[in-house]
């Protein structure tokens, strides 16, 4: 018998709150991993149309990611709405407002939910190594738990 935990997906969605930190750091991650064989992408419940306009990732993931070897740079944040697809079969919530909002755009269709809860490094005060040693906390848990569920 298959275990279906294993099996790798087609199209993952990873979805956050703004799609600026967690869930690209996520979508890169998993990219790295895995390069083409599965589609991966990220989104996020607030944008423009919220009137929250920053659409660039945040600088201090860009430069945790960059120590890996990820580029971020060029992500741009997008909301569920933004998404040109929507036919991903895994979708991995990493807020509790973003699991309920994926749960309610999944309803009726085959899609597996999981729900990874995530500290959000945004809200780590201090100094620069200190704001960037929480976005490498972030970024090393997002990574263990990526390989633990699409293997190393």
């Amino acid at each position: 018998m298959i275990d279906e935990t294993r099996r790798l997906p087609d199209a993952v969605l990873f979805a956050c709150n703004l799609n600026r930190v967690r869930s690209p750091m996520a979508e890169a991650l998993l990219k790295r991993l895995l390069g083409d064989r599965v589609f991966v992408d990220s989104c996020g419940l607030r944008g423009p149309a919220d009137g929250y306009d920053e659409t660039e990732i945040d600088p201090l993931a860009v430069a945790v990611m960059a120590e890996v070897g990820c580029d971020v740079s060029g992500h741009e944040a997008k909301t569920f709405e933004d998404l040109e697809d929507d036919s991903y079969d895994l979708v991995i919530s990493l807020t509790p407002e973003a699991h309920h909002r994926a749960a309610e755009t999944a309803r009726g269709r085959a899609v597996r939910m999981e729900y990874w809860p995530v500290a959000d490094p945004t809200l780590c005060e201090g100094s620069r190594e200190a704001r960037l040693d929480a976005y490498r906390q972030v970024r090393d848990a997002l990574a263990a738990r990526i390989a633990e569920r699409f293997g190393s």
